[in-house]
């Protein structure tokens, strides 16, 4: 039995679907990753003991050669279709299953290859808002903003099908036509499919039943990490009292008219202030330290679940996967949402009580310094410790033995 799993995306989209194929692998069944050939992918594939196919292009070139081609969002769809066709059409020669993620475009290539081969297709998101539903509304995509005085969720989804047919409708049936499959008129539905699996954590994000879609929530997909932290980290965790830990992940943070620089300088400010150590992650915006200063560490990628038992705080970009592995270990969080789903993790963070949502995605030293006041607060760290025991570990080995069944029916 052999599944093969795609995505195109940041970490936050590989990691999950390597937590999946490790759990395939412990079922006995083979799994292999489509994915972008960044470093640190190969890295973490290759520790889940998972074969790396690489995507058509890495991510950091795509996006260098979507800002100089100066092309719309519907051609750079039409461009990524086809290449990442041909590279899982010839990844899932011999598999049973085909489970994507990621960019919608992406995604809609892995449908067509299983559709090609005649095997199971699962379209997977890790968020409930990416799905139709009357209790949230969609978002909107660039030039295709919701009309004016709309506000029903249903309506607004509705309309959600045409905007996502006017950006990748004409790529995706072009593609078609040219392998020989049928034109689809709703290409939202078409790739996520009747019954998609909704791969975050019911505490987190939970999923209300709907009429419009046939979700099924798993859990989230976590991939087991037992690496030591580095001698240089460990050192620093035992010289001090609990430090708050500052990343922001593939995002290109930034203040207002600033750099990813002045956003690190303005949290280790804001930090300081709270009189707390740092830890810096460097992240994909290449992050420092802003002095010399031995109260701040910057750091590389590193375990993050054994890292965030120990610090006071998480600050982040609010991300699913960071958001879900801070709240398992208990850590306050603030998060300053960017784009997408981030907004949805800092609200329900703030809900829930076990952080602060920044209040948009520029922090400032008297806003971010609000913040850490909320998510430092005993009553915080006490409520976060709290639900950490209601997280659950297992989704990926519910998502892993669903996928097993499916293919055995």
């Amino acid at each position: 039995m052999r599944v093969l799993l795609s995505s195109y995306g940041s970490r936050g989209d590989i990691e999950p679907l390597a937590a999946l194929g490790a759990g395939l692998q412990s079922l006995g069944a083979e799994a292999i990753v489509c994915a972008p050939p960044e470093a640190e992918f190969a890295e973490l594939l290759n520790r889940a003991g998972l074969p790396l196919v690489p995507a058509f292009s890495s991510v950091r070139d795509w996006v260098q050669t979507a800002k100089e081609s100066g092309l719309g969002l519907p051609r750079l769809a039409a461009v990524m279709v086809a290449a990442q066709f041909e590279v899982m059409a010839a990844a899932a020669t011999g598999c049973d299953a085909i489970v994507a993620t990621g960019l919608f475009p992406s995604v809609a290539a892995a449908r067509a290859v299983a559709e090609t081969l005649g095997i199971p297709f699962v379209c997977a998101v890790f968020c409930p808002l990416l799905l139709p539903s009357p209790h949230h509304p969609p978002f909107e995509y660039p030039g295709q903003p919701h009309p004016p005085g709309m506000t029903d969720n249903r309506a607004l989804w509705t309309f959600n099908i045409e905007a996502k047919q006017a950006l990748f409708g004409e790529a995706v049936n072009t593609h078609r036509a040219s392998i020989g499959l049928p034109l689809v008129d709703n290409v939202r539905d078409h790739i996520f499919t009747r019954r998609p699996w909704l791969a975050s954590d019911p505490v987190l994000g939970a999923w209300q039943a709907t009429d419009m879609i046939d979700a099924v929530q798993t859990g989230a997909w976590i991939l087991p990490d037992d690496r030591p932290l580095p001698v240089d980290l460990a050192a620093f965790l035992d010289a001090g009292p609990p430090p708050v830990y500052i990343g922001f992940g593939s995002m290109a943070m930034s203040v207002a008219g600033g750099t990813p620089g002045d956003a690190a300088r303005i949290a280790i400010e804001a930090v300081r202030a709270q009189g707390h150590r740092v830890i810096l992650a460097r992240g994909w915006a290449n992050l420092a330290q802003v002095d010399d200063r031995e109260d701040c560490l910057a750091i590389a990628e590193v375990n993050q679940q054994a890292l965030f038992c120990r610090v006071a705080a998480v600050v982040h970009h609010g991300g699913a996967g960071t958001t879900t592995t801070a709240a398992r270990a208990g850590a306050p969080q603030v998060v300053v949402p960017q784009v997408v789903d981030q907004p949805f993790w800092a609200r329900r963070v703030a809900e829930l009580g076990i952080g602060a949502a920044h209040d948009g995605p520029v922090p400032t030293l008297d806003s971010l310094s609000d913040a850490l006041g909320i998510a430092l607060a005993p009553e915080t760290r006490a409520r976060a410790t709290e639900v950490a025991g209601t997280i659950r570990g297992d989704g990926a080995m519910v998502a892993a033995r669903m996928m097993i069944d499916l293919i055995e029916r």
